[in-house]
């Protein structure tokens, strides 16, 4: 019997031995921690004033660790020495700022972290945490809100910095290729609106960068840049709501480089607009000497071609181009010739209100248009034109089009003659056109508009796929569309130029104006549709 009761105990005992091990072995599957850290103490406290201390640490309720510091961290005003921020790279129950710079007496200080600082286990942000003091006796108190919109794209850019330069005695409005804002805030990831704080009365420069390197300084190279035209004064415009539209500006035109590519061809690197650029040649030249220019297709650079051959070791050339002029020697080492060579610049499959188009690897001066015949499919001739842009160096063949055909052009020899006399030899191409339920089109009832405008459909990244220039209140039909989705925007041609023109910042120029429709337009194949768009009015501020 009391072996019966000690086998008993003894299972009743492993059992529950057996169990405990069990529990210990699966995974809890509790609650995942989604609470953010805590702040137990700041010291210096923040909103300090009189503020005298280069260290600064802020303590937490559990171990905390920094990330993406270079793209949340913003300090306002600037430091030009930046503070040391730790721990990096580890975790710590406290963040420590360890301060080298200078610091302006009477200045009210923010040091902005974003969302930096997280847990160290779940990562969970503490929300938009900000140191703030103050070297004077008082924290300054005033605000200025507002929203960045992307003056061209329908997606405005993220990380962008908004910039108030003090407009005092000495203020220029260069001010801003070479000198860090008074106060500075960033949109960060994830809005567009912004809001300054702890601004002092005052005349400001109210600005907007997206530049890659987070200098505050504007480079136009690399740099957008957006503006209020008005001068921004504190108080007084603490209430007002400001739309800054962030553009990227053209570029003063200028000559980066002269490079010898081929004999009789000079390359001219340039950044800016080249369209009224003038080359000309300052060395001494025969009687005969004759050149052309062409703008290169795949680059920025303009070719200049001269007959005949010149028997110096180098040339000397000025460039001009309104305001501009610059002299550039350019060595002249030997050098193969181009052979004249064509290349379709067009795709083989065209739309029925398409053109097929080439370009050749020296310029064209002249066209036989009675050597280059298009047959169809069933070897019917097709009455065509060829037209020739010089600038460009591109040949455009226009003929009519049916759907679901195949088209022949045949270029005999002697069709085309380059600026040398040299000739082509026989080239051939096929092109196709798709049939008509291939294709959806779309109706454009535009309403509100200011004319004359450019209408396109772009794809979600912003690249034109479709585009009509409208002089007056009519609807804008959008025909052989390829099926997929596409963005309608409307850009008003102010000046009428017949292109998007961007802003400029010296000549506080605003970027044309440019309307998106909100939503996108699926377009499906063998369907037409109509499509409302009225143009909303702008603020002007």
């Amino acid at each position: 019997m009391k072996k019966r009761y000690s086998k008993i105990i003894f299972s009743i005992l492993l059992g529950t031995l057996l169990v405990n091990c069990a529990k210990r072995s699966t995974p809890s599957g509790g609650e995942i921690d989604v609470t953010p850290p805590k702040i137990k103490k700041s010291t210096p406290e923040n909103y300090s004033t009189n503020f005298s201390s280069n260290k600064i640490r802020i303590d937490f309720d559990e171990y905390v660790k920094i990330k993406a510091l270079q793209k949340q961290l913003v300090i306002s005003p600037p430091m030009n020495t930046p503070p040391e921020i730790t721990p990096l790279g580890g975790a710590s129950k406290s963040v420590t700022i360890k301060l080298f710079d200078t610091l302006q007496p009477n200045t009210t200080y923010a040091i902005n972290f974003g969302e930096s600082i997280v847990d160290n286990n779940e990562e969970n942000p503490y929300p938009f945490y900000r140191y703030v003091f103050s070297t004077g006796a008082y924290i300054d108190s005033l605000s200025l809100k507002g929203d960045i919109v992307d003056a061209l794209e329908k997606y405005t850019d993220d990380f962008v910095s908004v910039l108030l330069h003090e407009i005092d005695s000495t203020f220029k409005d260069s001010i801003v290729y070479h000198k860090k804002p008074k106060y500075i805030t960033n949109t960060l990831d994830s809005t567009t609106a912004f809001k300054l704080n702890n601004l002092k009365a005052g005349t400001y420069l109210l600005t907007a960068l997206k530049e890659p390197n987070n200098n505050y300084i504007f480079d136009p190279k690399t740099d957008k840049i957006g503006f209020v035209n008005k001068r921004i004064t504190l108080p007084a415009d603490t209430s007002k709501h400001f739309t800054i539209k962030l553009f990227k500006e053209i570029l003063e035109f200028k000559v980066l480089r002269a490079s010898y590519l081929s004999e009789h061809k000079i390359a001219f690197a340039y950044e800016g607009n080249p369209k009224h650029t003038k080359i000309k040649i300052l060395s001494n030249t025969p009687t005969n000497f004759e050149y052309t220019i062409t703008k290169a297709t795949d680059k920025d650079s303009l070719n200049y071609w001269y007959k005949p051959k010149i028997d110096l070791d180098s040339l000397l050339f000025e460039v001009s181009n309104r305001d501009y002029k610059d002299t550039l020697l350019v060595r002249l080492p030997k050098r193969e010739k181009d052979t004249l060579m064509f290349s379709e610049i067009s795709d083989r499959t065209l739309r029925l209100d398409d053109n097929f188009k080439l370009s050749s690897t020296s310029p064209i001066t002249k066209i036989d248009d009675s050597k280059i015949s298009i047959i169809d499919k069933d070897s019917v001739a097709i009455p065509h034109t060829t037209t020739l842009d010089k600038y460009t160096n591109i040949a455009e063949f226009s003929f009519p089009k049916k759907e679901d055909n195949r088209y022949r052009l045949r270029v005999l020899p002697g069709a085309f003659t380059d600026f040398y006399g040299e000739q082509n030899d026989t080239i051939n191409y096929t092109v196709t056109t798709r049939p008509l339920i291939s294709y959806g089109s779309v109706r454009v009832n535009i309403t509100n508009g200011v004319y004359p405008m450019i209408v396109q459909l772009t794809d979600e990244g912003g690249v034109v796929k479709a585009e009509k220039y409208i002089s007056e209140n009519n609807a804008v039909d959008f025909a052989y569309l390829t099926p997929n989705k596409y963005y309608l925007r409307v850009i008003i041609d102010t000046n009428k130029n017949g292109v998007y023109d961007t802003g400029n910042y010296l000549l506080k120029q605003q970027p044309e104006k440019v309307y998106h429709a909100v939503e996108s337009v699926d377009v499906k194949a063998y369907f037409d549709q109509i499509i409302a768009f009225p143009l909303a009015k702008d603020s002007e501020e």
